[in-house]
């Protein structure tokens, strides 16, 4: 039984300019979302997500360093607005849309905040049966 994790999503919302937001499952799964996005554009977004991180992770030693370190977060950019993108915990994401002008520090630092906080609710393990007869 998944937690109900909507107040982790509401919280991040709070930020002036923030717009959605969804927790997804390494493997692309939608796990929560907030309540202004409907849940076929959730799952499509989740499934994007996870494809984002995976990329943002393979593209690591493009900056240059000996051990490029840890993924922290991707940011894209666009006309209207800014998609985050953070781990949050073992096997989980937590991806936020925003319009332009929103306090990109202020956002990072609520999704942080929320993500420290909760530490265990928010971690997903691997699926070890995805009920597939091999």
């Amino acid at each position: 039984m998944n937690p109900d994790l909507s107040w982790v999503l509401n919280d991040v919302l709070q930020v002036p300019g923030a717009r959605h937001a969804i927790l997804v499952s390494a493997d692309g799964l939608l796990l929560a979302s907030s309540s202004e996005i409907g849940r076929d554009d959730a799952e499509t977004v989740a499934a994007a997500m996870s494809s984002m991180q995976s990329l943002s992770r393979a593209v690591a030693p493009f900056i240059g360093a000996q051990a490029p370190g840890r993924w922290r977060q991707t940011l894209l950019e666009y006309d209207h607005g800014w998609i985050f993108l953070i781990a949050a915990g073992t096997g989980a994401y937590l991806a936020a849309a925003a319009a332009a002008d929103v306090d990109m520090e202020a956002m990072s630092f609520r999704m942080q905040q929320q993500v420290t906080a909760l530490g265990k609710a928010m971690t997903t393990p691997p699926r070890q049966d995805a009920g597939i007869d091999v």
